[in-house]
């Protein structure tokens, strides 16, 4: 996929670059939520709910949104300035977020799949019962990943303290050019 987008990856240049890119992301996922609620209020004000009422909405989703954005920046700062300090432990936040994001997104795929499975052949049963209440309920499931990130994140920090990885000297490779003398040659 590198060699797909590498025309689109050459636009980011600078760690500033990332704000445009960051911004068209937002409108994608923030404008789907939008519309959504922008159904809401239009059904609300169809039905007589005065305007200082139907305002209480985007007030709400916006708090939600600052609040959520607000609190993930700060953790990720403090996690990607814990992990910055030593290669290794960049190497073990890498892995352990990677393992958590590729398990959260499929399971979140899985439930997503077998919701529309059931829903177009009508099946039904307690395993397509749980998956349908799964499907409709993925503010919960939403809840539960943020739990697991920190969940993983508390354990991976105790493992890490407890095998002692900030121990391990980690040497980098000679750069080509470098003159390496031998422990015997002295």
């Amino acid at each position: 996929m590198g060699r797909f987008f590498r025309p689109l990856l050459r636009v980011v240049a600078n760690s500033w670059n990332m704000y445009p890119i960051g911004v068209l992301f937002g409108l994608g996922f923030d404008t789907a939520t939008e519309v959504g609620l922008l159904g809401i209020v239009g059904i609300q004000a169809g039905k007589g709910l005065p305007i200082w009422a139907i305002l209480i909405f985007p007030a709400l989703f916006t708090a939600g949104m600052c609040l959520m954005d607000t609190t993930d920046g700060i953790l990720m700062l403090g996690a990607y300035g814990w992990a910055f300090v030593k290669p290794v432990r960049k190497l073990y936040y890498n892995m352990n977020i990677t393992f958590i994001s590729v398990l959260v997104a499929l399971v979140v795929g899985a439930i997503e799949v077998l919701s529309i499975i059931q829903s177009q052949t009508n099946l039904s049963g307690p395993f397509w019962d749980t998956i349908g209440n799964l499907s409709n309920n993925f503010g919960i499931i939403g809840g539960i990943i943020i739990g697991l990130f920190i969940l993983s994140w508390l354990i991976s920090t105790l493992i890490y303290k407890v095998k002692r990885y900030d121990d391990i000297e980690v040497k980098s490779a000679p750069k080509p050019g470098d003159s390496v003398v031998s422990s015997r040659a002295l």
